[in-house]
């Protein structure tokens, strides 16, 4: 996708804003295993993805769990980060290979404070992330193991052929077991 293509879905911008943010954007390359944000730290970064799939997680000392997957067009940035500039509790790892936007957290508020459409992409892309969030936890405290598994492959049946199975086990709040025993009765 194009930097222009991701920035139109979240809010429709002029040509002029596009144009700031393309000015500042950087296209990066990282490969598989790069962990691009991570947890306990402040990051003053934000991607949106061109090309690959990638996973935010957080970590105890008893598990890893998964929370989120981001495909083609989805933005990477703790809210954490963004919204308050306190650590993040996340970390980011690439699944794939990936092409991404990056942007500087400091020169992107600077044009919130003197560009009313960028102004207006920020609040998008905030309220955004927070409809997100709350259908993840809706989905993960409503609905069953196999629910959840049909909700996924519903909404992003890619996932299921790009993302080791570890990772969705662990997104859906499953073992691994009870993920292939899921996938059988489908």
């Amino acid at each position: 996708m194009t930097l222009k293509e991701i920035l139109n879905t979240i809010y429709l911008l002029p040509p002029s804003s596009i144009q700031r943010i393309q000015d500042i954007a950087v296209e990066r390359h990282f490969q598989k295993g790069h962990i691009l944000l991570h947890a306990d730290r402040i990051e003053n970064k934000l991607y949106f993805i061109k090309k690959g799939v990638v996973r935010a997680f957080s970590q105890s000392e008893q598990r890893e769990s998964t929370f989120w997957f981001g495909e083609e067009g989805d933005t990477i940035l703790s809210m954490q980060n963004y919204v308050e500039n306190k650590k993040s509790y996340e970390s980011i790892e690439l699944i794939v290979d990936c092409e991404l936007y990056e942007l500087d957290f400091v020169q992107l508020t600077n044009f919130y404070l003197t560009d009313i459409h960028l102004a207006n992409l920020g609040r998008k892309l905030a309220e955004k992330e927070l409809l997100n969030v709350e259908r993840r936890m809706i989905m993960r405290d409503v609905l069953s193991a196999k629910e959840r598994y049909l909700t996924l492959l519903q909404n992003q049946p890619s996932l299921l052929q790009r993302v080791p199975l570890k990772h969705i086990a662990s997104y859906l709040g499953i073992t691994q077991v009870s993920l292939s025993r899921i996938r059988k009765e489908k």
